[in-house]
């Protein structure tokens, strides 16, 4: 943004400019925290649960802020300079010379801000959503296409609407696609998503049980996820499983390309042989080496090059993708003890491809800590007594549950295996800790909201890193 003028932000933001910074070009940046500002940033004043943002604009302004976009009660204020600032004892007056634009709901003058932007930039953009794994197809994705096109992916996971047009708006003026996560916890909410990216591809990787709790059926999730779909815009591209029920319904539109990925798909894995593929796409073979071996992520893989594939781009060669943080990092922690730290989020579907995974990796003891799976609504008791069951079937020789729900594993690991159940994740640490022995692969996995990054930090801590794969 930095050569558009303060007329240009404030109208492709649709708000209305109210004072012009002193210098003509625009900002570097977008920031929605006042601490983080850095001077040519655009301060968002965004309202929170306990704050609003618009009283920190004085603060951001004094910090060098290029401009401020906040609710015209908070930009009044500012521009009169009685406003007194974000912290208790701050003076009058603080705020800098910078834009000051108004707009009745900031959030979505951001969304606005960063479609304009998309727009200028003029880069396809592929977006990606799904219950589970659409943060590694994501990473898988920008690894394939870096090589051939100057790429632009979403950082962690910001996926929502903020996240995601904040991440566009950090995109550098020569970048030719962007690879954008797209989350939801409701109906609705991928839709908004759309219509800020306007994406040319897009991708649903899966449909599974995630958020049953707020959205109630499976067939609600996969209406969630298919508004994708519907609102693609005409003479786009989206890239679905090859088999997949629940989206069959939504496949109504014959104003976009359908390809499929999997069995049977248009997109299919002729021969794994390790990290070497052999795949069919469109009628080309391609071979590529990837740097992992999970069934799952081959998956992930297959979806990958079909979006690649959709933009022009036939990924080959060696594919180095660097997992994005808590998502199966593979740590060897000394003593031949090896640990999967996967434990940034969880659903049915992905802790079964999670304890899929640690049958065929481990060369000696089989150990998984698994903590609760959250929003699976009523039926999420049967939910956890499944998983307890599939890690019987993978033979898992010590089960650790952590958490209340994840208790009820238990009832469904029989097997020859070795099962406790704790509260907490201090305390799974402590008893792992204790537990583990030469030799073991320790996977360790549950919702976001368990924390059970503790449990990984904790066997780091005891033995030290020797290698990370």
């Amino acid at each position: 943004m930095r050569a558009w003028t303060a007329i240009e932000v404030a109208a492709g933001a649709q708000g209305t400019l109210e004072r012009s910074p002193l210098g003509g070009s625009g900002p570097l940046r977008a920031v929605i925290d006042s601490r983080q500002v850095m001077p040519g940033d655009l301060f968002v004043a965004i309202s929170g649960e306990h704050f609003d943002g618009g009283a920190f604009v004085p603060e951001a302004l004094a910090a060098g802020a290029w401009g401020a976009i906040a609710t015209p009660r908070w930009i009044a204020e500012a521009a009169a300079g009685d406003l007194v600032g974000g912290k208790s004892g701050g003076s009058k007056d603080v705020g800098g010379p910078g834009a000051l634009i108004a707009a009745a709901d900031p959030v979505a003058a951001l969304g606005h801000l960063a479609r304009a932007w998309r727009r200028e930039l003029g880069a396809a953009v592929i977006g990606i959503t799904g219950s589970t794994g659409k943060t590694s197809t994501k990473d898988i994705l920008a690894a394939m296409l870096s090589p051939h096109r100057r790429t632009f992916a979403s950082p962690a996971n910001h996926n929502t609407e903020i996240g995601l047009p904040l991440c566009i708006l950090d995109a550098p003026p020569d970048t030719e696609v962007f690879v954008l996560e797209m989350g939801m916890r409701g109906l609705g909410e991928i839709a908004e998503l759309v219509a800020i990216a306007e994406p040319d591809v897009g991708v649903i990787v899966n449909v599974g049980p995630g958020h049953l709790e707020l959205l109630g059926t499976i067939e609600a999730i996969a209406e969630a996820k298919a508004e994708l779909i519907r609102d693609l815009p005409v003479g786009s591209t989206v890239v679905i499983p090859s088999v997949e029920p629940l989206l069959a319904p939504h496949l109504t539109r014959d104003d976009i390309e359908i390809v499929t990925f999997g069995d049977g798909g248009d997109v299919a894995l002729l021969e794994a042989d390790g990290e070497h593929l052999i795949i069919s796409a469109g009628g080309e073979t391609i071979d590529l080496w990837l740097s992992f071996t999970q069934a799952h992520q081959r998956s992930n893989a297959l979806a990958a090059v079909a979006a690649a594939q959709a933009i022009g781009v036939v990924p080959s060669g060696r594919v180095e993708v660097a997992f994005s943080a808590l998502r199966e990092q593979r740590i060897a922690i000394g003593d031949g003890i090896v640990v999967i730290n996967d434990c940034y989020n969880a659903n049915p579907v992905s802790m079964r491809a999670a304890l899929d995974d640690l049958a065929v990796v481990a060369p000696g003891r089989r150990v998984a800590v698994l903590g609760d799976m959250l929003e699976l609504g009523p039926d999420q008791k049967a939910f956890h007594i499944e998983i307890g069951r599939h890690a019987a079937s993978c033979e898992v020789d010590l089960l650790v549950t952590v958490g209340s729900l994840a208790a009820v594993m238990l009832d469904g690991f029989d097997s020859d295996g070795v099962g406790h159940a704790v509260a907490d994740a201090g305390e799974a640490a402590a008893l792992v800790g204790d537990l583990a022995q030469t030799g073991d692969t320790i996977l360790v996995k549950g919702s976001r909201g368990v924390a059970l990054e503790v449990v990984a930090d904790s066997l780091l801590e005891l033995n030290g890193p020797d290698a990370a794969e």
